[in-house]
């Protein structure tokens, strides 16, 4: 029987998904209207941002930006939020939108270099203890000092470059062969097993080197964006914005360390998943194939990419530019030097940021309707009602539980806003200006840990590519987050009572 239109067109409605997904955002889109008639646009709003939450959490079901684009088109219909809001949270965030376009795109052209760099490493380390504690050390040393999702993408870059390698020859197919990574039909019974715990290897240091990237952008002013809006506000430089956070933000991190090494200790929820045997053979082998085939040319390539991969952390540690810009610069120096020049080999690296870009601004949509609904206005006067002493750690928990909701640098944005008209009122002192904008800075990067949506480092970690290949959903992330964000939100909160 020949398909009808509509049925085409409900077959066609966001594509493979599973009927019951389909249905649920349907369901969405018609509760939206009527919910907005009948309980008020702050109900609604935060109704929209569970509903959003929701499309993020099913993100290996369907890519949120076409569900979640959908929920913030209608919330823009039903006048929730202006398309003048919209554009100006874009236009505020443009560095960031900048960040995403070029630098995602300059580190793949250092693929190369950090393959053959990572591959040692992780050849010679053979305590997974021990290279769970370099990935989160490594990745909070240079967050703190470049920005958390330039980070995040090396990361990225890694992991899926090794399950890259192992998945083709555990499919039977050379090192050189075209392969698709998503494809398991080559992937016999006996190898099956060894997939599944090389996805748990990959996904437990992805994990260990996300949350790293969180306990060192919390630390200086270029470490996350908002840090840099507190630290112009607050009217701090460099070393006065270390030292004003060190109090919380050090032992946080010496307690994120620990955790890295208890989870893997005592295999907690998810954790401690060896490197098999097979697989390490596959990257031995790899490495060894590579090293002795590789060609002048090919090893003045990978020197340039050190070279080029060295500028960038010297341009980042001085800021020298804009992020995106210096992401800009790297494309171009990396391609130049390295015998790419052809329009084609430059357009695969953007595929990879570019949709996570355009998810991006549908979320602030989603913050544009946070913002003028007011929907975080109660926690604020709650919060600004309490004893002066208890306001401290309070700001702490709100911005922390604020932020693994929705951002945590629209949050920042908006509390440090109302603690500097305090301060210029006369309401509050200068002392406790500074004590508050320490527990905004903490709360916003440390609690957020706990959900995806939390850290745009963490977001755009979950709709990568290599997030399916490894399994990584929502659910798992929250899941292997969840002893940092216990360990880490205590020892914040506490160092926020006592220390500050």
């Amino acid at each position: 029987m020949p398909m009808t239109l509509t049925s085409a067109i409900r077959s066609n409605f966001l594509g493979n998904s599973a009927e019951w997904y389909k249905m649920t955002i349907i369901l969405f889109l018609v509760i939206n209207p009527i919910a907005l008639q009948l309980v008020g646009p702050f109900i609604t709003g935060w109704l929209l941002i569970g509903e959003f939450i929701f499309t993020l959490a099913m993100a290996l079901k369907c890519y949120p930006l076409q569900p979640g684009g959908l929920l913030a088109f209608e919330a823009v219909l039903l006048g929730m939020a202006s398309p003048e809001t919209v554009y100006y949270e874009a236009q505020t965030n443009f560095a960031v939108i900048l960040l995403l376009i070029f630098m995602v795109a300059g580190i793949f052209f250092l693929k190369d270099m950090l393959l053959t760099v990572f591959a040692k490493l992780f050849i010679r380390v053979k305590s997974k203890m021990l290279l769970s504690l370099l990935f989160s050390f490594t990745a909070a040393v240079l967050s703190a000092f470049l920005d958390a999702l330039t980070v995040t993408a090396v990361i990225i870059t890694v992991a899926a470059g090794f399950y890259g390698v192992y998945h083709k020859v555990s499919s039977g197919k050379g090192f050189d062969d075209d392969h698709d990574n998503a494809d398991d039909t080559g992937i016999g019974n006996e190898t099956r097993e060894d997939l599944e715990g090389f996805r748990a290897f990959l996904r437990n240091l992805l994990m260990h080197g996300a949350v790293g990237t969180a306990l060192g952008g919390v630390t200086t002013l270029v470490g996350e964006p908002q840090n840099l809006l507190i630290a112009q506000i607050a009217g701090w430089e460099f070393g006065e914005f270390f030292m004003r956070m060190a109090p919380v933000s050090m032992p946080v991190f010496v307690v994120g360390m620990l955790t890295c090494l208890a989870v893997e200790r005592f295999n907690i929820l998810g954790y401690g998943a060896e490197m098999p045997d097979a697989a390490r053979r596959i990257l031995e082998e790899f490495d060894r194939i590579e090293s002795e085939r590789r060609t002048p040319q090919q090893k003045a390539k990978i020197v340039m990419q050190a070279v080029v991969a060295l500028f960038l952390v010297v341009a980042l540690a001085f800021h020298l530019a804009e992020v995106g810009l210096i992401g800009l610069a790297v494309i171009v120096l990396a391609t130049a030097f390295t015998g790419i020049v052809e329009e084609h080999q430059l357009g695969h690296a953007f595929s990879e940021a570019l949709p996570f870009t355009a998810l991006l601004v549908v979320f602030f949509a989603i913050v544009g309707v946070i913002h003028e609904q007011h929907l975080f206005q109660p926690v604020i006067h709650y919060v600004f009602s309490l004893d002066q002493n208890m306001q401290v750690p309070v700001f702490f928990l709100a911005n922390g539980l604020l932020s693994a909701i929705s951002d945590n640098v629209f949050v920042a944005t908006v509390y440090i806003s109302e603690v500097n008209a305090a301060l210029q009122a006369g309401e509050i002192t200068r002392e406790h200006f500074d004590l508050l904008t320490v527990a905004i800075n903490t709360g916003t990067n440390i609690p957020s840990v706990a959900t995806p949506n939390g850290q745009a480092a963490f977001l755009f970690l979950l709709t990568s590519a290599v997030a399916p290949l490894v399994r990584l959903g929502y659910g798992r992330m929250v899941i292997l987050a969840l002893p940092y964000t216990v360990t880490m939100t205590i020892t914040g909160l506490l160092a926020t009572i006592y220390l500050l």
